[in-house]
């Protein structure tokens, strides 16, 4: 590692053996977080540095990517397609569709970017199961920490975006990490299983980015649940993307208040798959030496 401070422990401790029994509750993996939190914080640095490394713009690219595409989505869908979105004036709708859709593909890109790595996580890692005392169970964490730095970046210019087009910014835009948190415990839960499921099943990795794409049309992202037919919304309700997209779209563009109750439900559930999803780890990180 490139002057990253590594955690230290005795050789008794149980990283120092790979085939051990690793802790597997909550409060353990709280306490790892807290432990660790440097070193997440050192890594996730690293990761997003050196994305652009050696490129001329190095980290102003994080800021164009999503200029970009907004301006992309604004010309296709406004002069191309002249899409509408139900319930918007004819008035400014044109540039409103474009920052109603990009809410969507800034939820959409958090989960599908650390979905996508997920499966890779521990193969591209392999030194660090195999030579080095190191806390493996952090790297989806890192992988969650930079995708959520380049979700901000387009946050921003989402904001700046609205309040170009319409001169204001909904207050209830504070609301915005709330509803967020459910899907960033969610994501990095299943980031855990996947993570294991990649060592030992190559295939994980190609299936997964499958799923993402086929979630992707099974979201929100370029059209409202109001145009998707009753006997299917079910299925697009579903849809772990769906609600924090919606409730996204709510907080940032309409001003109104979270699904408070809605929150709730969902932070529980994420909070439960994501201790499946470690505990799932911890059980399987014994036999990740001997794959690799």
């Amino acid at each position: 590692m490139n002057r990253t401070q590594l955690p230290t422990r005795s050789t008794s401790d149980v990283g120092s053996n790979p085939h051990a029994a690793h802790p597997t509750s909550l409060v353990a993996l709280a306490r790892s977080l807290w432990r660790n939190r440097q070193l997440i914080a050192q890594m996730t640095t690293r990761e997003v540095v050196g994305r652009y490394k050696g490129s001329a713009l190095g980290m102003a690219w994080s800021f164009f990517n999503p200029v970009f595409m907004l301006l992309v989505y604004t010309f296709v869908f406004s002069e191309i397609f002249k899409s509408r979105w139900g319930g918007v004036g004819a008035d400014d709708s044109k540039t409103q569709f474009a920052v109603l859709l990009f809410v969507g593909m800034i939820v959409l890109s958090l989960f599908s970017e650390v979905m996508n790595r997920a499966p890779g996580l521990i193969l591209s890692n392999a030194n660090y199961v195999k030579k080095v005392i190191f806390p493996i169970e952090i790297l989806p964490v890192i992988a969650m920490g930079a995708a959520l730095f380049h979700s901000l970046i387009s946050l921003g210019v989402l904001l700046a975006a609205f309040l170009l087009f319409n001169g204001y910014l909904q207050w209830t835009l504070v609301f915005t990490p709330l509803v967020l948190l459910p899907l960033v415990i969610l994501t990095t839960g299943l980031s855990w299983m996947l993570a294991s499921l990649g060592v030992f099943l190559r295939d994980v990795g190609q299936t997964i980015a499958i799923v993402t794409t086929v979630l992707m049309f099974l979201s929100p992202v370029f059209y409202p649940v109001t145009a998707v037919p009753e006997q299917f919304r079910p299925f697009i309700m579903a849809n772990p993307l769906t609600f924090v997209i919606e409730q996204a779209r709510d907080v940032l563009i309409w001003g109104n208040l979270p699904n408070w109750s809605g929150l709730g439900i969902y932070t529980l559930t994420a909070i439960t798959v994501a201790w499946l999803g470690y505990l799932w780890f911890q059980k399987t990180r014994k036999g990740f030496a001997d794959v690799l």
